[in-house]
């Protein structure tokens, strides 16, 4: 396994009731001691060491003994979701088939936890951690893995990736289910969700058995790819990711970086709303809204809007990667966050868009004379096609057909795929300045 270095990790166990276990760690001076609770469990704060090994730790209780070997010490992280996080090479990912027959690499370690799913919260796992290698890396999250290679690279400390993810999941099985139920909103939006043999579809029931087994296993962030799933109720779904992400904070006592991949675009063909461009701006407002809490685009990453799984994982991965570099690590490179919309001022017939993101960057026009699915409407709420100037990291957007603009909307669809980009190469993600449900586009 690899134990996160440079803190202290919950290490724990099982033991007879009342009896003194003894932990021994190679890289300690001093034995930790604890006594086993009525319910046989036992628990001991365990310091850890600088990036390295492998180490030992030994556990005794009366005539038992416990040794674990090979520990290494390095940076531990968890990835989680639906199936865009858990997609590997078994679903033909050609990226990660073409990796395979080289992947071995002592110092990264893969746990994958198996889909199994609980009414109630569980304490251990039946999984074991992996070296990487051709075998264990087969079933493994690509981006999970990619992630976990570029880091080990660039950091060269051990990595450990835990991977704790579901195809179809919605964000509520990943939620401890008393923060579903004691919130209307929350109880009434998880009742939308279609059930299926393949996955479990209530509150809780993933976090109980697939996460919180790990609760206090010291970790350095969390990376997450899901909101598929919960397209259906996307009006929930700001207030339901961050109360999850809230709830995983406060189980493990540690306001760990959560990183996530917004949704790519897919053709959902909801007719009555774009219900999945609301979904991905619900996913940009929790990233606005919370420390620490970062968004990697997907938009540019996208050869088919008919297919829900975007092969392009590597890619995703690092771009992970490069927000932990920068964000963790304090590795001094470019800006690794991409543009989301701040504010507008409408000056005459235009309106001048202002970003975030963009204090080291500007914007980069694309090829052509106009930036598609960026539209451009008056007080009518008709939207035109749209042209544009670009000044440094201001957009500003116009339109002949529109002398007194109102709102502007840039790839607010299912399906649009972003083409304008900063100068670091990330795409400015969907936007809109208005909140109109009804609107029109110009033929």
């Amino acid at each position: 396994m690899v134990l996160q270095r440079d803190t202290v990790t919950k290490f724990w166990g099982w033991a007879k009731a009342g009896s003194k276990v003894k932990v021994k760690a190679s890289w300690l001076s001093d034995t930790l001691e604890a006594v086993t609770t009525g319910e046989a469990a036992w628990s001991v704060a365990l310091p850890t060491s600088k990036a390295g090994g492998p180490y030992t730790l030994t556990v005794l209780s009366g005539a038992q003994k416990l040794e674990l070997k090979n520990l290494l010490m390095g940076e531990v992280w968890i990835c989680s979701g639906q199936s865009n996080m858990q997609w590997n090479s078994t679903n033909d990912l050609k990226e990660m088939k073409d990796r395979l027959p080289n992947i071995a690499n002592s110092k990264i370690r893969l746990l994958n936890v198996s889909n199994i799913a609980s009414a109630f919260p569980q304490d251990d796992l039946r999984n074991s951690w992996q070296v990487c290698d051709p075998v264990s890396a087969e079933t493994f999250s690509a981006i999970g893995y990619f992630f976990a290679e570029k880091l080990n690279q660039e950091l060269d400390v051990p990595i450990g990736i835990i991977n704790s993810s579901w195809g179809g999941t919605c964000a509520e099985v990943w939620t401890p289910e008393q923060v579903v139920l004691q919130d209307w909103t929350l109880q009434e939006a998880s009742l939308l969700k279609k059930t299926a043999p393949r996955k479990p579809n209530l509150p809780g029931r993933a976090w109980n058995s697939m996460v919180r087994p790990i609760v206090g296993y010291a970790v350095a962030g969390v990376l997450w790819y899901q909101g598929e799933d919960n397209v259906v109720s996307w009006s929930s779904y700001e207030k339901l990711f961050s109360a999850m992400i809230s709830a995983w904070r406060e189980e493990w006592k540690d306001p760990f970086p959560f990183y996530f991949a917004q949704i790519a675009p897919y053709s959902y063909n909801n007719k009555d709303l774009p219900r999945a461009a609301y979904l991905r701006e619900a996913q940009v407002h929790t990233a606005l809204h919370h420390e620490n809490v970062y968004m990697v685009p997907t938009s540019d990453l996208v050869p088919d809007v008919k297919n829900i799984h975007p092969t392009r994982k590597k890619e995703v991965a690092e771009r992970f990667a490069n927000i932990a570099l920068a964000k963790n690590y304090g590795l001094q490179r470019a800006q690794v966050l991409a543009p989301i919309y701040k504010n507008h001022v409408i000056e005459g017939n235009k309106i001048l868009i202002d970003f975030y993101h963009m204090a080291q960057d500007e914007l980069v026009s694309p090829s052509g004379k106009q930036i598609p699915h960026l539209m451009i409407a008056g007080a009518d709420k008709v939207f035109h096609q749209a042209d544009f100037k670009i000044k440094g990291s201001q957009l500003q957007v116009f339109s002949k057909y529109v002398p007194k603009p109102v709102a502007v909307r840039y790839a607010f669809s299912e399906t649009d795929l972003t083409d304008l980009k900063a100068t670091n190469g990330l795409p400015v993600s969907l936007f809109r300045t208005d909140d109109w449900l009804q609107f029109t586009e110009a033929q």
